[in-house]
């Protein structure tokens, strides 16, 4: 049965019995789902997903079979080979199979490996992208994660390797040097290194930083501090991972752009935090 969704103006492709589909639920709040995530949803016979993905968005695929295979820092998880074995097998007994990533999956995710796994064994798959939360969780804090007044580069890292230790192949010098914004994955349990490694390499300890707990969701938090302090202000302030942590200048836009704030009826507590007056009309 074709369960795909129909909207006008639009080819939607079908989830066909073998096909494997790695899609990104983005960062938490299940608005940020893109449309093809929502087809695939509509369509699958099983969904396999991650710890990170909103439990709604599963009520939108209400007739498969759902499949916990979530992998959390310090917590017993599901062994990674497994999953995409797991995977594999789904596909060979003609399964309709939707794996449901949080972000996106192609993003400090895992899903390269998945995906790799899946073509040496001849199954076929459909990559979906979805909204990572270097960029959207931090949008949802009201921080630009471009902003030509501040930087032309970003740099995405992760703050663990394979072995759950903060990594040791980054050369945090040469990324302290040439990236003016620095979006640190999964980097809480390694503050502390991370920090100081950037500090050594000669970041300003007073830099604006950002850390974003359950980005997008309900219980996001957002603590504002500097590259000094940061490892300090998150022991005292019991939070929790998941968390996205922001080094750079663009924090400080937050202090216009908090808009969820606004919503809520505060005011922006500086339309120009760069000092950089009136912007320039439009041409």
């Amino acid at each position: 049965m074709d369960d795909s969704i129909t909207l006008p103006g639009a080819d939607w492709p079908v989830l066909e019995p073998g096909w494997v589909w790695l899609c990104g639920a983005g960062p938490g709040d299940p608005g940020l789902l893109t449309l093809h995530a929502l087809n695939a949803l509509r369509q699958a016979d099983v969904v396999i997903y991650d710890a990170l993905v909103d439990a709604s968005i599963l009520d939108w695929a209400p007739a498969a079979e759902h499949i916990y295979a979530g992998k959390r820092g310090g917590k017993p998880s599901a062994d990674q080979r497994d999953i995409s074995l797991r995977l594999v097998d789904l596909s060979r007994a003609g399964r309709r199979v939707l794996r449901l990533k949080g972000g996106d999956p192609f993003v400090f995710g895992r899903g390269g490996e998945e995906a790799q796994t899946l073509v040496q064994h001849g199954v076929p798959i459909r990559i979906v992208p979805g909204i990572s939360a270097g960029i959207g969780g931090l949008a949802y804090a009201g921080i630009p994660v471009t902003h030509r007044d501040v930087n032309q580069s970003v740099t995405f890292v992760t703050g663990h390797d394979q072995s759950g230790e903060a990594p040791s192949s980054l050369d945090w010098r040469a990324i302290a040097a040439g990236s003016q914004v620095i979006v640190i994955y999964m980097g809480m349990k390694h503050v502390e290194r991370i920090s100081g490694a950037l500090l050594d390499a000669g970041r300003p300890a007073d830099e604006p930083c950002a850390v974003v707990t359950a980005a997008t969701t309900g219980e996001q938090n957002v603590l504002e501090t500097t590259l000094g302090t940061m490892a300090g202000d998150i022991a005292a302030s019991g939070l929790e991972p998941p968390a996205i942590l922001c080094v750079g200048r663009s924090v400080l836009m937050r202090q216009a752009l908090d808009w969820q704030a606004m919503m809520a009826g505060h005011p922006a507590r500086d339309l120009d935090p760069l000092g950089r007056g009136k912007p320039a009309e439009s041409a």
